[in-house]
């Protein structure tokens, strides 16, 4: 009877997620318009940040518990996953359009914040210091994206705000957040039920789980032509990962990580150089080019198995 009520909850949710995705491009669109912004500004930011808020729910309480691994294993795995299995993916069935912008400033930005994240844990702990310079080049970061007012791209779409726009992005990122949420509970309880081990269940069912809103998300625009929303959710939240998740956590409790974080850091700083490379070409990420990243993501899930 549990396993019959937990395969209908998984449904719901996937409507769900799926509804809310509609609605959260859609009104993100509209306000961008409004605000005078791109819409790429609006998916780093807004769409970014909402999207994330199943990665920081599990980082900060792993890290309240005194589990720095889970804490720095779930953003650097959730980044790699949403590089390799959701950009890839998404490339694969729509092609996606980049420009230098989201290149030259946001993925160079994403390349660094990798980099030094790697410096940082090298030692294989990151402290309350370390932790503010984090977060402080996240407010840095957004405050220069604030500045762009002008739209840098011809991305937006005609038409009026209306006072149902926010109240349907809010709306919208609740039930993709939510339905993430529920759906991972319920796939645990099925995968548990089933006799498969915890440790695959975190490595596969919950890293999917924490990362649907960013795939419903990015899909869904994709679909609908909003590429700035869709390259720019997937681009922010990994920063938003990187400097604001991490960055807060370390700054409320020092983390210590096991030597293998070393190895997983340096692939995602390489996976996010990848992606740059494959952005940069002709400006788009093709649907070859979205192949290589998810066969690269399957092989990150081998490596860890290993």
């Amino acid at each position: 009877m549990e396993i019959l009520k937990d395969i209908g909850i998984i449904l719901v949710c996937i409507v769900a997620i799926g509804k809310g995705a509609a609605w959260l491009v859609d009104s993100a669109s509209k306000i961008a318009q409004r605000l005078g912004v791109s819409e790429l500004v609006i998916g780093l930011t807004v769409v970014a940040f909402g999207t994330s808020a199943p990665e920081f729910g599990v980082t900060i309480l792993a890290a309240m518990r005194g589990m720095g691994d889970i804490s720095v294993g779930n953003i650097v795995g959730s980044n790699i996953f949403n590089l390799g299995f959701i950009l890839g993916g998404t490339a694969i069935i729509h092609r996606l359009k980049t420009n230098k912008t989201v290149v030259h400033r946001d993925g160079l930005f994403l390349l660094f914040g990798a980099l030094l994240l790697t410096g940082l844990l090298w030692n294989l702990q990151l402290n309350r210091i370390e932790g503010v310079v984090l977060f402080g080049l996240l407010v840095l970061y957004i405050g220069w994206l604030c500045l762009a007012k002008r739209p840098l791209e011809s991305d937006t779409p005609a038409g009026t705000l209306h006072w149902r726009d926010p109240v349907l992005l809010l709306t919208g990122l609740g039930m993709v957040v939510g339905g993430a949420h529920y759906m991972v509970n319920s796939a645990v309880n099925l995968a548990t039920a089933f006799g498969i081990s915890e440790w695959v269940i975190g490595a596969t069912v919950v890293a999917a789980g924490t990362s649907a809103p960013e795939f419903a998300t990015s899909l869904v625009a994709a679909l609908r032509k909003r590429y700035g929303i869709s390259v720019g959710n997937l681009i922010g939240s990994d920063i938003f990962n990187l400097f604001g998740v991490l960055g807060l956590t370390s700054i409320l409790s020092d983390l210590s990580v096991d030597v293998g974080a070393r190895m997983n850091l340096v692939i995602l700083a390489m996976m996010v150089a990848l992606v740059l490379v494959f952005m940069r070409t002709d400006w788009v990420i093709s649907r070859k080019e979205g192949s290589i990243l998810v066969i690269i993501g399957l092989s990150r899930w081998a490596y860890s198995f290993w």
